[in-house]
């Protein structure tokens, strides 16, 4: 399985922008979709997931209200629609899949390259 994020960009703060994450080959319905991000020299931190097969989501309080997981299974897609964004949202987000509904960055076995989000003030 193969993750490619995109999406990311420069944006002014109040601003909105939408992050895709493509997988190649099979997803299985067990499978947990997740977004992180890592901000320089931070640790990598939990953004938001979905279950695979239903829509069962879960949120980072930092971003509760203002973003919006989805996932289209016909397209193997993963979204992030991100809204009202603060500077402290800049950081390279990453898509990963796993099987464990964990916000947790070691329980995720594929990752994507990252896309870079840049809020400006």
């Amino acid at each position: 399985v193969q993750l490619q994020a995109s999406g990311g960009g420069l944006v002014q703060a109040g601003g909105s922008l939408r992050l895709s994450c493509a997988a190649s080959g099979r997803i299985y319905s067990s499978a947990v979709m997740a977004w992180f991000r890592q901000a320089p020299g931070k640790e990598r931190e939990f953004v938001a997931l979905t279950r695979w097969s239903r829509t069962s989501t879960r949120y980072a309080g930092s971003v509760e209200g203002r973003f919006s997981i989805s996932r289209d299974t016909a397209r193997n897609t993963v979204y992030l629609q991100m809204n009202s964004l603060k500077p402290e949202d800049t950081a390279v987000y990453y898509c990963a899949r796993g099987i464990q509904y964990s916000e947790q960055p070691g329980e995720y076995n594929y990752w994507g390259q990252g896309t870079q989000v840049t809020v400006s003030s």
